[in-house]
């Protein structure tokens, strides 16, 4: 019995003194709070933290270059509604990392960006540390919160304030650094783990005030001409069912955003995406739902909005109120809360539009609609556009379920006038920045987060911004499917050096290029195609495969203009005219 009783005694002592470490600390700490992925890239000092999270059980999806693997985090963020986390290096990955994170707050998108940095005494006296820079410092500008964590007590703190900063409210970026010497710190691992917090309640419902809801619905029941604006913030709201309702019950026309597509399927008959110019010009009253006044509405006024109008806001910041213009009724609060508030209000004895408005609309949508028609309908050779997209708009309407990645100038632009959503947060694009590169970041974490297939349709330009990560997408066998259009170069492929000299003009890529010997090259499948008809047998064969495809769809090279839609935000010199 003696023996016995000095065995446990042991069994005790040992118990008491396990260990654990800030490398164990850190993943603890994301797991208990339900996060389950890493997008980053392994090295010094974040190697054996990567490792470890694979270890135990977290997917870790390692990149070529971290801004691919930040863009990946931040879609994830917007897919989920916890925040996505990319992991890096310090200082160059860090940088690598930054025009994600500050993307990500921009779009409201929730990330939290885990860099490891040098540590402080030699950063703050500037001793020349390996990859030495002030990482926090640099980091704060362009982010909601950043934080650094010196203790490994202090860890389940800094993790769970990254989590509350970057999903609460307005969401967005957050940073959290770890210097090398935390992630080797030991405390007794019972300690440890009482120093976790599990974040309760980490995105609070924010009730919008009664006042408020009932200016807003006044002024929508005496508009003649009003119209629902639905942005991407209401797709993150995950009200989808309530902003149906909203529509529907008030019969007023709505324009969705282009990341809002799908919230309600583009063939919905209130609809007014093809009338968007008319509608835009012609309102009187405005319900903008998650959407901002930006450039991508031209700030609320000029020509794009025509006729003087009011304007109904509903966002969880109040802030953003009268940005750009003076917001006639403001509705703050959470967009589910909102929505819910107005729906309530609006009860069953909303008087829907007149018919003058609706039929307005709909005379000027059909008109539209038998134009565009009529362009898809057009056989050009070599293809253009239109003929590669009218396939793609086929493909998508036969798998409403798959993810559409979108980027580029006209490959951008013309795809989010023709291809059709029907279900919401499908389509993935640049958002309010236009930033160029999103692109393979997106479909990874598409693919991941959803575990359904991914469509992603590049220009030549911007796929080449992250395309090295079509290595990241066979090393995980991830069932995505890219289109490249190439039409040899930025905008189009015909400009010349004005010098006649030999190098080529700036805007012009390698003739011919055969992006699909890329995909080859890591165990993909590839395919070089040239007519509408070629690009639908790929793509489909693509999407049953699940396998890892690449499709080089070769575009006119005199398709195409200026800077897409943008022209007028490039400004041209009177030589160039």
């Amino acid at each position: 019995m003696a023996e016995v009783g000095n065995e446990l005694q042991r069994h005790a002592a040992e118990e008491h003194q396990a260990q654990t470490d800030g490398f164990h600390l850190v993943i603890d700490a994301l797991k208990l709070n339900g996060i389950e992925n890493i997008y980053g890239l392994p090295g010094i000092p974040v190697t054996d933290l990567a490792r470890l999270a694979q270890a135990n059980g977290m997917r870790v999806i390692s990149f070529r270059h971290e801004q691919n693997a930040g863009n990946a985090a931040a879609i994830a963020g917007f897919l989920t509604q916890k925040p996505g986390v990319c992991l890096t290096v310090s200082a160059p990955g860090f940088l690598n990392g930054l025009t994600a994170l500050a993307n990500a707050t921009t779009n409201c998108f929730p990330m939290i960006l885990i860099s490891g940095s040098s540590e402080r005494e030699i950063v703050d006296l500037q001793q020349g540390d390996y990859e030495e820079m002030d990482q926090l410092a640099v980091a704060r500008p362009h982010c909601k919160a950043a934080f650094r964590v010196l203790h490994a007590e202090d860890i389940g703190v800094g993790v769970a304030r990254a989590i509350r900063a970057a999903v609460s409210g307005r969401p967005g970026g957050v940073y959290l650094d770890l210097p090398a010497k935390l992630l080797a710190q030991s405390m007794e691992a019972e300690k440890g783990r009482k120093s976790l917090i599990k974040v309760v309640d980490p995105a609070p419902r924010q009730i919008p005030a009664p006042d408020a809801v009932d200016r807003a619905v006044e002024l929508l029941k005496g508009a003649k001409r009003p119209l629902i604006l639905l942005g991407k913030g209401a797709a993150y709201a995950r009200a989808d069912a309530d902003i149906r309702a909203l529509v529907e019950k008030t019969g007023i026309p709505y324009l969705p955003m282009s990341m809002a597509k799908g919230l309600l399927p583009d063939t919905h008959p209130q609809s007014a995406s093809a009338a968007r110019s008319y509608v835009l010009a012609e309102a009187d009253v405005v319900l903008l739902v998650g959407a901002r006044l930006n450039w991508l509405l031209s700030h609320g006024k000029g020509k794009t909005w025509g006729k003087p109008k009011q304007f109904i806001q509903v966002d969880i910041s109040p802030t953003e109120i009268d940005s750009n213009v003076a917001i006639a009724a403001p509705v703050i609060g959470d967009i589910g809360s909102c929505v819910a508030a107005l729906l309530d209000k609006i009860g069953n004895g909303f008087a829907k539009p007149g018919a003058e408005w609706l039929n307005a609309v709909d005379e000027r949508k059909d008109k539209n609609l038998a134009k565009m028609a009529e362009t898809l309908a057009k056989e050009a050779s070599p293809m253009n556009f239109h003929g590669a997209l009218r396939v793609l708009k086929d493909v998508v309407k036969a798998n409403p379920g798959i993810s559409f990645v979108n980027e580029g100038a006209n490959t951008l632009d013309y795809a989010r006038a023709v291809i059709d959503m029907y279900e919401p947060r499908k389509r993935l694009d640049v958002g309010t920045w236009g930033v160029m590169g999103v692109g393979m970041g997106y479909a990874v974490a598409a693919a991941v987060e959803t575990s359904k297939p991914v469509l992603a349709v590049c220009g030549d330009s911007a796929f080449g911004f992250s395309g090295m990560e079509v290595e990241t997408i066979c090393r995980y066998d991830l069932p995505i499917c890219i289109v490249v259009f190439n039409n040899n170069g930025v905008y189009k492929g015909i400009d010349k050096n004005p010098t006649g000299g030999k190098d080529p003009a700036v805007t012009m890529f390698v003739p011919g290029a055969r992006y699909d010997k890329m995909m080859e090259a890591f165990g993909g499948v590839g395919h070089n195609v040239t007519t509408p008809a070629e690009l639908e047998a790929a793509v489909n064969e693509a999407l049953r495969s699940g396998r890892p495809t690449l499709i080089n769809a070769v575009i006119d090279p005199a398709a195409g203009t200026e800077s897409g839609r943008l022209t007028n935000l490039n400004p041209q010199s009177s030589a160039s005219k």
